[in-house]
């Protein structure tokens, strides 16, 4: 949020009261929509060049493979899972925001704040024990499952916790049966097994256990990881070498409202719900790409704050559904009762022999199929037109210059060149790129957020319909 913010040129300033980042790997994977969104800052390079490339999941079940999912066919420039230890996403991270003349404050930590009607009145403490009072237009807490943000703002977590501990292990291991460049998920009777490579040699292995009566799981040691790998493997698998071990509990929890007048949650702080699919850092991260551009807008004028109402509305129904999916692909996997699972394997692998689901599955997965159809910020939309609806993601092309890059957060215009057009782009030099792209369609026009998504899709001959929309923008800022 800090970089995106300070890549706008929004005076920023970022605390935590950790002294240093953390060295755990914790989330793995950026997904190929994280990465489109990261390609406009100009970052995605150093990620790709630190990550390693998974390009395909398995699923199997009784010694069988039910399914192979390949990456591959995802329509984006990065189709493939970039495995990545969160810690060394959080140094990428921050020394782009470094080099955006931003450094984090550590040891600085929230004691309070009291939200007023145009801005926030906030009080920080340093380690040493010395408060600092500051006023500020907006705070955004991207603070974590437990908040000090959303406990200020009073704001309830609802949800559950799952009746199971995981077990979590970053270990070498030998004699796995896939290429290093695949997933394997094994549904197994016990339980489930996930297996994901990170480096060569090195690998993150994902189980669930009863749940034990203590208040936390214990943490395992290699011999419990190498029991479930005998358990619930392929056979022949070995364990040696843990990097980091590990236990948790799965809560599926989320607020009803990602804003409360000046302040913001975004993250963990918002939502946090199963592992399964990878999707919560880059659902986090999402968040902010999504809120940025809109606070930037406001900042400088160029629009109302009521454009930042629409950041709940998108983000809430996102949330919602990754916390639903993730749910019901855990439920799957962790199948106990035996006819359930003969009936879940044989359903999974007649499905999952579908080219179609196998498809939706990986749009889900990668969340290229992430969208807003039903966003305030929506304009008007055409039928017939042969390319994405209003609300969906606007692919971008390899090459191209990613939407919202650069210093200035402006719309896309997507049309074929005409007086009208360049008219358009003249009147609207505050909101709309000077550089107009080609469309997917040359007898429409698209108009497309700084986050990549449609805002308007009008045939050409109505492009007076997108200045009324960016008339309408103008307007509320008036």
């Amino acid at each position: 949020m800090a970089a995106e913010l300070a890549r706008y040129g929004v005076p920023v300033r970022i605390i935590d009261k950790a002294a240093a980042r953390s060295d755990k790997s914790k989330a793995l994977v950026l997904w190929s929509r994280t990465l489109e969104l990261l390609d406009r800052a100009g970052c995605t390079r150093q990620f790709i060049a630190a990550g390693h490339k998974v390009d395909a999941a398995n699923i199997i079940a009784a010694n069988k493979l039910l399914a192979h999912v390949s990456f591959a066919e995802v329509n984006s420039p990065y189709p493939y899972a970039l495995m990545l230890p969160q810690s060394e996403t959080e140094r990428l991270l921050e020394a782009h925001l470094n080099r955006l003349g931003v450094q984090v404050e550590r040891g600085l930590e929230l004691i309070r704040f009291a939200p007023g009607s145009a801005s926030v009145c906030a009080t920080l403490r340093s380690a040493a024990g010395e408060d600092e009072n500051l006023d500020v237009p907006w705070m955004i807490g991207c603070d974590g499952a437990h908040s000090a943000t959303r406990h200020g703002l009073g704001m309830p977590f609802v949800g559950d916790t799952l009746p199971s501990d995981w077990i979590l292990a970053d270990i070498h291991l030998k004699a796995f049966p896939f290429p290093a460049s695949e997933i394997a998920t094994y549904w197994h009777e016990k339980g489930v097994l996930a297996v994901f490579p990170i480096s060569s040699g090195r690998y993150r292995i994902v189980a669930d256990l009863p749940m034990s009566t203590g208040e936390h799981p214990r943490d395992p040691d290699l011999s419990d990881v190498q029991g479930v790998l005998v358990q619930r493997g392929p056979g022949g698998l070995v364990a040696s070498d843990p990097v980091w071990l590990s236990s948790f509990r799965i809560n599926e929890r989320k607020v009803a409202d990602y804003r409360s007048g000046c302040v913001f949650l975004a993250g963990d702080a918002a939502h946090v719900h199963s592992p399964a699919g990878g999707q919560g850092m880059n659902t986090g991260m999402q968040d902010a790409f999504n809120l940025a551009w809109k606070l930037a807008m406001v900042w400088r004028g160029a629009c109302d704050e009521s454009l930042l109402d629409s950041y709940s509305v998108e983000r809430s129904a996102i949330g919602e559904h990754v916390l639903a999916n993730a749910g019901r692909f855990t439920a799957l996997a962790t199948l106990r009762n035996q006819a359930a699972q003969i009936v879940r394997n044989l359903v999974g692998h007649f499905l999952l022999g579908l080219a179609p689901v196998r498809a939706a599955m990986v749009n889900e997965m990668t969340e290229v199929s992430v969208g807003y159809e039903k966003s305030p910020l929506n304009g008007p939309a055409a039928h017939g037109l042969d390319g994405p609806a209003v609300g969906a993601r606007m692919t971008p092309v390899s090459g191209q210059t990613s939407f919202g890059a650069g210093q200035t957060p402006r719309f896309t215009l997507l049309a074929a060149s005409s007086k009208a057009v360049s008219g358009l782009v003249e009147d609207f030099g505050d909101l709309v790129e000077p550089s107009v792209l080609p469309p997917p369609d040359t007898s429409g026009v698209w108009l497309v957020r700084p986050d990549g998504y449609v805002a308007c899709a009008v045939p050409a001959n109505d492009i007076g319909l997108v200045a009324d929309y960016l008339k309408a923008l103008r307007r509320k800022a008036s």
